[in-house]
């Protein structure tokens, strides 16, 4: 498992870094934002080899991926978008969209309808983990930077 785990990450690490460059992301957010995505997936991995559901798996995987994210973009003085985008993109679910349009082409329309809704089921789940990173990650920096009256 310990392999698994190094090529897992490794793996995350580099597919995040090709898609900073793709994306044109800042050089200087090539790498902090690679090792986030590196963390978030490997995450999400460790749980799913624990026995954790794929979409709790995910969602617990974008949050850590989030809060991450927001963390460096502040650190780094840089857009969390930057560092979400990024954070998530080995999570997208386009082997899943493609094997749905695939059944559905081929006329498997049951086959096709249940490849769908696993897809948008990882596709919400991304989206609650993002949003509950960001709020939680603000909702953590007011109440440290409260100002005592």
């Amino acid at each position: 498992m310990t392999g698994q785990f190094l090529l897992t990450a490794l793996s995350s690490f580099l597919g995040t870094l090709g898609f900073a460059v793709l994306l044109r992301a800042p050089k200087r957010a090539w790498i902090p934002s690679s090792l986030v995505g590196a963390f978030a997936y490997t995450l999400y991995w460790f749980l799913l080899e624990t026995g954790v559901s794929e979409a709790a798996s995910i969602f617990i995987g974008a949050l850590a991926g989030s809060i991450l994210g927001q963390a460096l973009a502040r650190r780094l003085k840089m857009i969390g978008t930057i560092f979400n985008t990024l954070a998530i993109v080995a999570f997208v679910p386009g082997l899943g969209l493609y094997r749905c349009m695939a059944l559905l082409a081929a006329g498997n329309t049951q086959g096709g309808a249940v490849a769908g809704i696993q897809a948008m089921v990882s596709i919400v789940m991304i989206a609650l983990g993002l949003g509950m990173g960001t709020f939680v990650f603000r909702f953590l920096i007011h109440a440290i930077e409260k100002p005592v009256n």
